[in-house]
């Protein structure tokens, strides 16, 4: 498949996709399939022709090695484009996308995928000194430092999922490494009382010294300092703790929330610009329990139901509203050990969870899913368009 963007006939109905993470992939592998009749032109920009796993980095990071999932082999064949390259601006009222600087896609539907990265302008000194997991090329920088570390101390700062799987790793692959995990929350404070302590046990297990309540003020080359002047020496540190959007849309002019997003109606269309769906982390997406945080599970529906509601769109039929309920919380805690919450539609604990053995085959089950989804979806679209709904958890009083 080229990656040039071929010249499209007069009447064609151009839609440029911007990301291929999760949510990007579901929505271009869905609308491909369910326009191949029609005169519609999908495209997919993203800046790099492999797959992000970003479910597996803190694998990457200790030195795993994944398997190479390539975009364009994945679209051959469906009628979509791919475009390599970097999307630096996005002109909403001309209809038209900046790639590299150099080239203009011009669109008459966008569907905004650019996702977050690890939000490292908050605090003074992480992006100097601080270690980040938001691609390949970062965590592999990681793992090269951990590999010539030593008996060193690695702090992991964040307590979310990304860095209780990234301390449970690195301890698992490092023995030799101690490992501490700072956050403002104990981990696991999500979970109901079992799956938290049966956590907190496995990293006890690892050897990971964990410090909760604990806010970091400052990243030094060789520590970090914490509110109330306490410091934690740290010879490597790993930031997990929040997530930023890039401002490319909030500079087009859409409509965006405090953190950046862009600010969706039901069917997942910008509220200021109707011809633009967001899905996944760039986007705030509203159900009847707040809104959605980013996550593989919700992302991959953000798209497929962005694909169908432009494909009904395109034949004169009206989106239907987006609804999605949380069904688990995944955990590894290393290669042989894991824990796995059930939630209710909220994202709050159920009482059910899986430890243990049974928990990794289930987290890599998960975790393995999106690419054959993708291929799947590619020959039975119908096959993407099932997902906890979420009942009266999601139901909007305004949503028809």
């Amino acid at each position: 498949m080229s990656t040039a963007h071929r010249q499209v006939p007069a009447g064609t109905h151009r839609v440029l996709i911007l990301g291929a993470g999760y949510a990007g992939m579901a929505a271009a592998t869905q609308l491909a399939a369910r326009t191949r009749r029609a005169d519609v032109q999908v495209t997919l920009v993203n800046a790099q022709e492999r797959f992000t796993e970003r479910l597996r980095l803190h694998m990457t990071a200790t030195g795993q090695r994944l398997a190479e999932l390539d975009i364009t082999e994945l679209l051959a064949g469906t009628g979509a484009q791919f475009v390599r390259g970097w999307v630096t601006a996005v002109d909403a009222h001309a209809k038209t996308v900046r790639v590299d600087d150099s080239r203009v896609l011009r669109y008459d539907t966008l569907v905004y995928a650019l996702g977050s990265v690890t939000d490292t302008a908050t605090v003074p000194g992480v992006e100097e000194h601080a270690y980040t997991l938001d691609g390949p090329s970062g965590a592999t920088t990681l793992a090269d430092r951990l590999a010539r570390l030593g008996a060193g101390t690695v702090v992991v700062v964040g307590s979310g999922l990304t860095g209780i799987e990234a301390a449970a790793e690195i301890a698992e692959r490092h023995p030799e490494v101690g490992v501490t995990l700072v956050g403002q929350q104990d981990p696991g404070a999500s979970m109901n009382p079992k799956a938290r302590a049966y956590l907190g046990g496995a990293l006890t297990r690892l050897g990971v010294q964990v410090i909760s309540g604990a806010a970091v003020t400052r990243v030094r080359p060789d520590a970090v300092e914490l509110a109330g002047a306490e410091t934690v020496a740290a010879d490597v540190v790993l930031w997990t703790g929040g997530t930023r959007v890039a401002p490319l849309a909030a500079a087009a002019g859409l409509t965006v929330d405090e953190r950046g997003r862009v600010v969706t109606d039901s069917a997942l269309r910008s509220v200021s610009h109707p011809e633009v769906y967001a899905i996944g982390d760039a986007a705030a997406i509203r159900q009847g329990y707040g809104v959605l945080h980013g996550t593989c599970q919700s992302g991959m529906p953000t798209g497929v139901h962005a694909a169908v509601s432009i494909a009904r769109a395109l034949r004169g039929r009206q989106p239907r509203p987006f609804r999605f309920g949380y069904y688990h919380t995944p955990v590894s805690l290393g290669r042989n050990d894991a824990v796995v919450q059930f939630t209710r539609p909220d994202d709050s604990p159920r009482r059910g969870c899986l430890t243990g053995r049974m928990a990794v085959w289930y987290k890599e089950t998960v975790s393995a899913s999106p690419w054959p989804t993708y291929r799947r979806m590619s020959r039975l679209p119908s096959s993407g368009a099932f997902w906890p709904r979420g009942g009266r958890f999601t139901r909007l009083r305004d949503a028809r």
